[in-house]
């Protein structure tokens, strides 16, 4: 299966992407199909080729969560944001079930 992946390029604290479409469980440094554009998140470039990413998206290439954000963001795609980030649990989990004592039995409990 084909998806469309955000490869990190660029030294430690210049970081910059690269759209490229590739199979599923390949590694970003690898092999690729094809280049797609590129995001720079510090100085907020974008450059990415429309036509292209419809064409493989038509073929039925996926698109990571992250990847289909920035589609949406650039008006390429419609719909819905996707959650990129889970939630944390122990909120969740310390809020809704409050810490109970385990039970100990009494002697006289342990006779009967």
């Amino acid at each position: 299966m084909l998806t469309i992946k955000l490869a990190r390029q660029g030294k430690k604290g210049q970081v910059s992407f690269r759209l490229l479409i590739l199979e599923k469980t390949k590694d970003t440094k690898g092999d690729y199909l094809e280049d797609l554009g590129f995001y720079d998140p510090a100085e907020k470039k974008i450059s990415l080729k429309a036509e292209r990413i419809n064409y493989w998206l038509g073929k039925g290439a996926t698109t990571t969560p992250s990847v289909h954000n920035l589609l949406i963001s650039n008006k390429i795609i419609s719909g819905k944001k996707i959650k990129v980030h889970k939630s944390s649990n122990k909120k969740q989990e310390g809020a809704a079930s409050p810490a109970v004592a385990p039970s100990v039995a009494t002697p006289a409990e342990k006779k009967e």
